[in-house]
């Protein structure tokens, strides 16, 4: 039975054929009861150290599930050319969280085991696939909707515009009159040839009458009166003319008084200063810190996987390894992301935009081109300017560092850590968003960081 409740049969011609790389143990035996409950079909099962690159070929397998650790490294160089065909998918799983994996842990492997040979992303137990649709007749929060809502957002205006041009031409009620002050007057417009023509003409409205004649006794009686002079007539347009441009003298222009040049005593005493060296090397140590443990190579994976091809930061990876076989972890990690992956020599510079892979012995050092690896182990979060680097704490991150890390962001450094599902051990990362830093998968982490470092 598979984790949906149907029937699946290892000779189903159906299923995709999957070969099962382990070591004989409880790993291979929890790996192979995954694989048919998922609705795999296992064509090959071998020890990758007996394993020959034809064979592998030769069962002709479209996905390989490979339970990692140290015994299987070299084994994995032999097959890589094998395992690196473009049409091979490849499944890595650290054989021993396969071993203690049991219960509801192992259900939810499973289920998200059958997402990838099955190619959907339901990884939902059965029964809840749709847990999150919203029946059709749900009841919804407030009052049912009214008519007159529908016409909230109708445009009135240009209705009330038009009522206030067509209101004076309505009949007039026969109680109320319109006063004549809100009336609007009516203006005529005249041409400017209608203008010129009123203005050349005297106008006879409002003119007096001719006086009555004067009485003689009453005009030899009075003395004569000194009449001003009748002032003389300003004539028609006509005689109009503008004035000659060469009539016209423009006022000389006053030269404005040139401003002297500032003193050499008040340059010297401004406020002007050199940049620090110090702070400009600075400036270029900023790198992204990967902190991971048991279950970190798939979380580092991932994450690396969802960073852009543009990432503009180095990329550190210090993930403990049993027997220190990082060269193995490199070429896993290369294959995840486009971003170059080496492994850190000491003396070498930071380049923004790799991934560098760590050994327990390799630090970083400030230096005055950048950031460079040295030797010798050395605090990592010191090295590094807090406003431009960022640490994440993945599945397996060492409880020890918490507070370091805590305290780097306090100064102005991103931090993260790794929740959810796939997350094996978040003691650490549960304890950074205890304290409110983000958290989330491998995918949501990979997205923050490359808006962060974009910024």
């Amino acid at each position: 039975m598979t984790c949906w409740g149907s029937p699946v049969h290892a000779t189903d011609d159906t299923a995709k054929p999957v070969a099962l790389l382990a070591r004989a143990g409880a790993a291979r035996d929890r790996l192979r009861e995954a694989l048919v409950a998922a609705g795999g079909r296992i064509v090959l099962e071998e020890d990758p150290n007996q394993l020959e690159p034809t064979a592998l070929a030769a069962a002709a397998p479209q996905v390989v599930l490979v339970a990692l650790e140290p015994a299987v490294e070299d084994a994995l160089e032999r097959l890589e050319s094998v395992l690196e065909t473009p049409e091979l998918a490849l499944l890595f799983e650290e054989a021993e969280l396969a071993a203690r994996r049991e219960g509801w842990e192992a259900q939810r492997w499973i289920r998200h085991l059958a997402a990838k040979l099955q190619g959907h992303g339901n990884v939902l137990p059965p029964g809840l696939e749709h847990e999150d649709a919203e029946p059709a007749n749900a009841l919804q929060p407030g009052l049912p909707p009214r008519p007159a809502d529908g016409h909230l957002d109708a445009p009135l205006q240009f209705h009330l515009d038009e009522a206030q041009v067509q209101a004076y031409d309505l009949p007039a009620d026969e109680i109320y009159e319109v006063p004549a002050s809100a009336r609007e007057p009516h203006v005529e417009v005249l041409s400017f040839e209608e203008l010129i023509a009123g203005a050349a003409q005297p106008s006879t409205e409002g003119a007096l009458p001719p006086p009555l004649p004067a009485d003689p006794v009453t005009a030899a009686a009075e003395p004569a009166r000194n009449e001003a002079p009748a002032p003389a007539p300003i004539g028609d347009f006509s005689s109009w003319s503008l004035l000659d441009d060469d009539g016209y003298q423009a006022p000389a222009a006053t030269p404005a008084a040139a401003e002297p040049p500032p003193a050499l005593a008040s340059l010297l005493n401004s406020e002007l200063s050199l940049v620090d060296i110090d702070d400009a090397v600075a400036q270029g140590n900023g790198a992204v810190l990967l902190i991971a443990g048991i279950g970190g190579p798939d979380a580092v994976r991932r994450v690396l996987a969802g960073l852009p091809e543009d990432f503009s930061r180095p990329v550190l990876v210090q993930l403990r390894l049993d027997g220190g076989r990082y060269a193995n972890l490199v070429k896993q990690m290369a294959r995840a992301t486009p971003l170059p992956v080496s492994l850190a020599d000491p003396g070498q510079s930071l380049n923004p935009g790799e991934i560098y892979i760590l050994p327990d012995v390799i630090g970083v050092e400030s230096a005055a081109g950048g950031l460079r690896f040295c030797a010798e182990g050395s605090d990592l979060l010191q090295a590094l300017q807090p406003d431009r680097s960022a640490v994440l704490m993945l599945s397996g991150a060492d409880v020890a560092m918490v507070a370091p890390v805590l305290d780097f962001a306090g100064k102005g450094g991103w931090v993260a850590g790794q929740i959810g599902e796939g997350c094996y051990d978040p003691a650490a990362a549960s304890q950074l968003a205890v304290a409110g830093m983000s958290a989330g998968d491998p995918e949501y982490l990979a997205a923050e960081l490359a808006v962060h470092c974009a910024a």
